[in-house]
């Protein structure tokens, strides 16, 4: 009877073990998928022109804080997406993400 009781804690053990790496990759896998990367990979190089163009004093402080704000609204915008769409975002929240972020690049260049 004990080793019986010992055997099924065992294959619970190992189950709790199992689903507990499998949760873990899976929410890799999401915070990794590729148009979530994409957006996030435009996002922080146009954190890193903003903080160039500041450097060179292209544009004043005020405007690179302006900036950075938008750069920082469209980041939880991509983030409420995918909290939506269980770690997704589809290709009509990535077009739209993506026209406000060349709507930035736009101001950055100006």
């Amino acid at each position: 009877m004990a080793g019986k009781t010992l055997a099924i804690a065992a294959v619970g053990l190992i189950t709790a073990v199992m689903a507990a790496t499998g949760a873990s990759a899976e929410t890799r896998w999401r915070h990794d998928h590729p148009r979530r990367a994409e957006v996030n990979a435009r996002l922080a190089h146009q954190a890193h022109r903003i903080h160039v163009e500041r450097r060179e004093h292209e544009i004043s402080a005020a405007r690179a804080h302006r900036l950075h704000a938008e750069d920082h609204s469209i980041r939880r915008q991509e983030r409420a997406y995918a909290r939506m769409d269980h770690g997704h975002i589809s290709k009509a929240e990535q077009r739209a993400l993506n026209q406000e972020e060349n709507h930035v690049s736009h101001q950055i260049r100006r």
